[in-house]
């Protein structure tokens, strides 16, 4: 009887991982997982408790790729930071659609919301580049990201093209309207 072949829990997450990639999340499932790896569900299902637990595997190293979009976006020096983060976004959806859809269309209810790490870098840019209050930075960064997450979603769906310019001019415009409301209304420091 020939030995066998251990699956490590980091091969099933790669290949969970490159399955949602290219087919979307809903080939995560452990039929598929088996079969890319050539083995039985079995390797699966005893290093995850449970789908969910992959899928939270899945969806972590995902952000890790979105992450290192804003980095190299923020390093590449072309925009100010904080427009660097809304370029990586949109680039983001374009590029990595699937894993778009993963981790910003996927269904929420039950999760709540807490700031994650971008959020919170973002607030805090808005409120050195502009001294204005956490509330208020927190408010204009959401004003700012229902604009961003709208050009990414219909970039992520390839209900549009648009090309980079555009989109840059764009976040332009509504970053400087919705600051220009902010810094000369009530809300400044």
């Amino acid at each position: 009887m020939p030995p066998k072949v251990k699956i490590s829990k980091e091969q099933i997450i790669e290949t969970a991982f490159e399955l949602v990639r290219v087919n979307g999340e809903h080939a995560l499932n452990a039929r598929a997982i088996a079969c890319a790896l050539n083995c039985s569900t079995q390797p699966v299902f005893s290093n995850f408790e449970s789908m969910n637990d992959l899928h939270q595997a899945v969806i972590e190293k995902a952000y890790q790729i979105y992450l290192s979009f804003l980095q190299k976006e923020a390093e590449s020096g072309k925009y100010p930071k904080y427009k660097a983060f809304g370029m990586a976004y949109i680039r983001f959806a374009s590029e990595e659609k699937e894993l778009f859809k993963l981790l910003f269309m996927r269904d929420r209810r039950g999760e709540g919301f807490t700031p994650t790490p971008d959020f919170i870098a973002s607030t805090q840019l808005i409120m050195q580049n502009n001294s204005v209050t956490k509330e208020v930075a927190e408010l204009i960064h959401l004003e700012v990201w229902t604009c961003v997450h709208g050009i990414a979603t219909m970039l992520a769906t390839s209900f549009l093209t648009l090309n980079w310019e555009l989109i840059s001019n764009i976040l332009s415009d509504v970053y400087g309207g919705i600051r220009e409301k902010h810094l000369n209304g009530a809300n400044k420091k």
